[in-house]
């Protein structure tokens, strides 16, 4: 037996229904999946024209509620989740270092890092700092391992520790559950400078030559590279660090 889809008009009053009814929420068109797109499309464009909801990106909306103070504001988290369908987003910045220990102190604007060329501002938040296009490699990594790659592409600089403990911490973090092996596996997506401060970092670990031999070759021979935090480390100047207090 075939169902009959409602038509254009019908559909249109079912999604305004359904909205007025459903209270404070986010809403998708797959929230609408038994009603024809175009008729979705059309009645949530013009409840948003009406300021009944608030358009994040395409396709998403949120019916606030009323306030003391206004209108209620988007869930951050949940932002977060919506944004992380269209592409992933990993910690970046303050937030990398706090997730990974090296600093108790919360940036006063959010900061991530993604795969993808844009993102909708809406989603991520109008103040976040946003890192695009980062190598496609990274959608293998969990959130630590990504921070940390972060981390080491900021040569350390956002630690509040001391060299020396934010030094340990790094190698502790490469020592535990194959964190080294998987960012070696995206070493070659990465700048010069982190292959060589993943290279040095590895050999500190006392992991083989022949392990570490193409990272080793994959470095202009010529090229010094600044270590940041790093450059104490017994292993920099093989890994063609720059001496400390040269240009």
């Amino acid at each position: 037996m075939i169902v009959p889809q409602p038509q254009p008009s019908t559909a249109t009053g079912i999604v305004r229904r359904r909205i007025e009814g459903g209270g404070e929420r986010f809403w998708r068109f797959s929230d609408f999946a038994d009603l024809p797109p175009a008729a979705v499309a059309q009645a949530l464009s013009r409840l948003a024209f009406a300021k009944q909801l608030r358009r994040l990106s395409r396709g998403v909306y949120y019916r606030a509620r009323q306030t003391t103070f206004g209108d209620s504001l988007p869930n951050p988290a949940k932002l977060q989740e919506l944004a992380e369908e269209k592409a992933p987003l990993f910690p970046a910045g303050i937030a990398a270092a706090n997730l990974l220990g090296f600093t108790t102190q919360s940036a006063s604007r959010a900061e991530v890092a993604t795969t993808a060329a844009s993102l909708p501002r809406k989603l991520v938040g109008e103040g976040t700092v946003v890192h695009t296009r980062r190598p496609s490699a990274w959608k293998q990594l969990g959130r630590e391992d990504a921070a940390l790659l972060d981390f080491l592409r900021r040569a350390g600089d956002t630690s509040e520790l001391t060299q020396l403990d934010t030094t340990r911490r790094t190698l502790a973090l490469l020592a535990a559950d194959g964190c080294l092996s998987r960012l070696e596996a995206v070493a070659s997506t990465e700048p010069p400078r982190v292959r060589a401060l993943l290279g040095a970092l590895a050999e500190e670990l006392k992991i083989e030559p022949a392990a570490l031999e193409p990272l080793r070759s994959s470095l202009n021979p010529l090229s010094r590279f600044d270590f940041g935090v790093f450059a104490g480390l017994p292993t920099a100047r093989a890994w063609q660090a720059k001496v400390v207090g040269s240009q």
